[in-house]
């Protein structure tokens, strides 16, 4: 169980103008900024629960991660993860979590990722036998064996992540921090990497807690999701509910001949591209419309089009989820 109440976390930041007498002034006299990078933020996570950490850049998703993994002490606030308080009870803390942040690694650069391995089982002290159980079930999850007697430094991307959450999980922690764990991996290596969370998730109810801009990851793995911005938490909430209220619009592609489009209420052209015939009749017409299915039904949308016009085709399809995140960020302005 994680229970957050009332964290705030202020960073002390060093700012000053352009320019080399700048510099030297404020070798004397620094100028200062405080940038709240958590204000006041509280939620809780449940055990073996899968949860989207979701915001723009600077909004608090890191600090988050790094007040809840023991390696941030926030100002105030409290937090306790099974029982313990992070940046209390370190020690004891760290050997129930695992964390992968996708622009850092745990591996030691120019050794073979086996050895890497070696000297996490020694940090955290997993008996032989359960390290060699451990190691044997996440190179077949991960399809490790091919690259584990290589260097990290001589590891793609996607390898590296592999063998990174490989890595985090070697003592089975009971929670899994994730802050962009598929950052700049391709579909094949990205496909693997959300089975394999979904895999431990149901297997051992691992509480994961997923921050990452793909939202395709968001949509995969989580039902819930969490949004902050600008240091406070914004919504807290079903994904499938934030989809409905955000995501209401539909886009209607429609082939279609014979009279110009006009459209009714709630309903308006995003793109509308034909050719005429002598005639003046519309021939060849592509058109794109967005409609809002609160006002108009997609049946009753069809029904208006298909009286005016002679559809040669039509395809109906939702707002992606990532239009419901920029909606969602317009709507709450950040």
């Amino acid at each position: 169980m994680i229970q957050v109440e009332h964290i705030c976390k202020t960073f002390k930041v060093a700012r000053r103008n352009p320019g080399i007498s700048e510099a030297l002034k404020a070798l004397f006299h620094k100028h200062y900024d405080y940038v709240k990078a958590l204000d006041d933020i509280s939620f809780t996570i449940g055990d073996g629960e899968m949860v989207g950490y979701i915001g723009p850049n600077g909004a608090g998703k890191s600090s988050t991660i790094k007040v809840l993994s023991g390696i941030l002490t926030p100002d105030r606030g409290e937090c306790s993860i099974n029982g313990r308080t992070p940046w209390k009870d370190r020690i004891e803390h760290v050997r129930d979590i695992g964390v992968v942040f996708g622009q850092r690694s745990q591996l030691w650069w120019d050794v073979p990722v086996i050895d890497s391995f070696e000297l996490l089982r020694d940090i955290y002290k997993i008996s032989k036998n359960k390290f060699r159980n451990n190691l044997d079930e996440l190179i077949t999850l991960l399809n490790l064996e091919e690259i584990i007697k290589t260097p990290a430094r001589q590891l793609s991307l996607g390898q590296r992540m592999r063998c990174e959450i490989a890595a985090s999980l070697l003592h089975n922690p009971s929670i899994l921090f994730l802050d962009e764990p598929t950052i700049g991996l391709d579909a094949v290596s990205k496909i693997a990497v959300r089975n394999f969370i979904l895999d431990i998730n149901k297997r051992n109810q691992t509480t994961v807690i997923l921050t990452t801009h793909d939202m395709q990851d968001i949509e995969a793995l989580t039902k819930r999701v969490i949004l902050i911005g600008k240091g406070k938490i914004l919504m807290d909430g079903d994904l499938a509910d934030m989809k409905k209220q955000f995501g209401g619009y539909k886009k209607l592609s429609i082939e279609y001949s014979g009279n110009k489009l006009l459209l009714s209420g709630g309903m308006h052209v995003i793109s509308d591209d034909y050719s005429k015939d002598d005639k003046g009749r519309v021939i060849n017409g592509h058109a794109v419309i967005e409609l809002d299915s609160d006002i108009i039904p997609v049946s009753d949308a069809i029904t208006a089009l298909s009286s005016r016009l002679d559809l040669k085709d039509i395809s109906v399809s939702s707002s992606s989820i990532d239009e419901v995140v920029v909606e969602l960020y317009k709507q709450y302005e950040i």
